[in-house]
């Protein structure tokens, strides 16, 4: 298969230095404030470079190694019904590889969809994958079905940059994810995937940010999230 060229995704604006992170709310909820916002937006731009470049460091060996333990620890996370459809991810920037892990879904009777992004600013779309699916590359370069029907996922896996033990995602920074879930009629279940070098204290959450259902490391028990409001009741 052949890899999606790497390439920048992060549109988040700068801001002043993040002289403003001691005023959050002590839940680590951002107020309405915009310095703040701007000021963690800035944080936020920095943290995303400074883990991006610690796992494009991690060995083949070990990322691999951990890819196997991440699929392993999915398994009884994803549902049995039928008519699932579980919407998996093109890697990019030594994010976990999950697409063997995709083919065997797809060979076990599963439903695999791949995420597209249609225009910067826009929710994604999702289109039917199958292993013999014709590629096309969309924003970035990165592949997705070019023949697929369109689909609504019923589980939904993210790549993380970074989490935190609230299973808050930091992401790219283009706030595709965000967007999408929260225009989701009924909500998905969704399953963040990372390294466990990932995990940080906090992303400082804002109200636009939504939390993953599971995140899934391979390095210990999937971490849930705790019982909070209803997704498509946020922002």
């Amino acid at each position: 298969m052949i890899l999606p060229r790497d390439s920048d995704v992060d549109d988040d604006a700068g801001g002043e230095p993040p002289c403003f992170l001691h005023e959050l709310d002590p839940n680590g909820v951002i107020c309405s404030d915009p310095h703040q916002a701007r000021d963690v937006a800035h944080w936020r731009k920095a943290e995303r470079e400074r883990l991006i470049s610690a796992r494009l460091k991690l060995s083949a060996d070990y990322r691999a190694a951990q890819t196997s333990a991440i699929a392993r620890d999915l398994n009884p996370l994803i549902p049995t019904a039928p008519g699932t459809i579980v919407s998996v991810y093109w890697p990019i920037k030594a994010e976990p590889d999950l697409r063997p892990w995709m083919h065997a879904l797809s060979a076990g009777g599963a439903r695999i969809a791949l995420p597209v992004a249609i225009a910067p600013g826009q929710p994604l779309k999702f289109r039917e994958w199958r292993p013999n699916s014709r590629m096309a590359r969309g924003l970035w370069r990165i592949p997705y079905p070019a023949d697929g029907v369109e689909v609504v996922p019923s589980v939904l896996i993210a790549p993380v940059v970074g989490f935190d033990n609230d299973c808050f995602r930091l992401g790219y920074g283009g706030g595709f994810f965000d967007r999408t879930l929260a225009g989701f009629a009924a909500s998905p279940l969704v399953i963040g995937v990372g390294y466990p070098g990932a995990l940080i204290s906090t992303i400082f959450p804002q109200s636009h940010d939504v939390p993953m259902d599971w995140i899934v490391t391979g390095a210990a028990s999937p971490l849930r999230r705790r019982v909070g409001p209803s997704r498509n009741m946020r922002a």
